[in-house]
């Protein structure tokens, strides 16, 4: 799968800010394949993009129509069809990130078909996937993990790609999230593969490659997280790290929508992960911890990362406050 950019990102009718967060990643990150926005009657939420009609972001170079939002369900509101066959018609490719395919509604693919032009449901891969191996690869690779889901191993990896590529390194983010592959314009979606497959499609996405270049790993959920341990797992022995950056959330109590269950560790955490991660990569280490700190002070975030650096001997640092330069730097050292 390989999405071609840059992108007109659709809006719909959202009125909640956070249902367009994959739109708002893929400004953040790749800004300069965002072409324009494009919103229906009673949207309120804008990125501050141009605002373009799809004739009007093809005219500019716009090769893909991106499905920013999401909604309750992930169905496709009957709504939106106009300005997807729009799209299709201008000659732009489309793409989802909705649990509903695209190539599932009426007449949509015919469409596709008939001006040359692509779907892709980036939920559902269509790459033939195999099971995993572990034969060991060559090249270097750096898997984000977390002591629980939603504590940032998107974003750490994309800023680790970014810190790492300043440092001159030859590094790039693999992608296994819907917004992480519009990041990217590809990737697989690793939460939609059947876990059979799951360590497979991770090799898949990180293959053998030269000694000096870095893939980093987006990784997902958390090997304490009940409904999630399956899919880190599989990621986990598939990548085949040869680093680990553990993410964490400063002051969280329990693990996401289990109030029952309390929040592990980080040094529990950790002890797994490189037991896990010993299967398939007998040298795995610990690069550094990249904590979301934003609720609480500075002074306070400061405190608490330089208590978990001393306790580990890593980088620990929260990259949206203070950057992830030093674990790149480590990365970039010791090889």
């Amino acid at each position: 799968m390989k999405i071609p950019q840059p992108y007109l990102l659709f809006l719909g009718d959202v009125t909640d800010p956070l249902a367009a967060k994959t739109a708002r990643g893929i400004q953040c990150w790749r800004p300069e394949q965002c072409i324009a926005e494009i919103r229906l009657p009673g949207c309120s939420v804008s990125l501050g993009l141009a605002e373009m009609s799809v004739e009007q972001a093809a005219s500019q170079g716009a090769k893909t129509l991106v499905l920013g939002t999401a909604n309750a369900g992930g169905f496709l509101p009957e709504h939106w069809l106009p300005v997807i066959r729009a799209a299709i018609e201008a000659g732009m490719n489309v793409a989802s990130g909705l649990h509903q395919r695209l190539g599932d509604v009426p007449g949509l693919t015919e469409l596709a078909n008939q001006h040359q032009v692509s779907l892709f449901d980036v939920r559902h891969t269509q790459t033939e996937l195999t099971v995993g191996t572990g034969k060991k690869r060559t090249g270097k690779r750096v898997l984000t993990v977390g002591t629980d889901c939603s504590v940032g191993k998107m974003y750490t990896s994309l800023a680790l790609e970014s810190a790492m590529r300043a440092q001159g390194m030859n590094a790039d983010f693999r992608a296994t999230g819907q917004t992480g592959i519009f990041i990217a314009g590809d990737g697989i979606a690793i939460d939609a593969v059947i876990a059979d497959f799951i360590a497979g499609a991770a090799e898949l996405l990180s293959p053998a490659n030269t000694d000096d270049h870095w893939d980093i790993i987006e990784g997902q959920g958390s090997l304490f997280h009940p409904a999630y341990a399956g899919v880190s797992l599989g990621l986990l022995q598939g990548a085949q790290p040869h680093w680990l950056v553990m993410c964490h959330e400063m002051g969280r109590t329990h693990m996401r929508h289990l109030p029952h269950i309390p929040m592990v560790d980080p040094e529990e955490c950790l002890a797994a992960n490189l037991q896990a991660g010993k299967v398939t990569s007998d040298n795995v280490r610990l690069a550094g911890f990249s904590v979301n700190t934003s609720n609480f002070s500075e002074q306070e975030a400061k405190a608490y990362l330089q208590d978990l650096s001393q306790r580990f001997g890593v980088p620990a640092t929260d990259p949206v406050r203070f950057g992830i330069t030093e674990i790149a730097a480590l990365l970039k050292e010791r090889g």
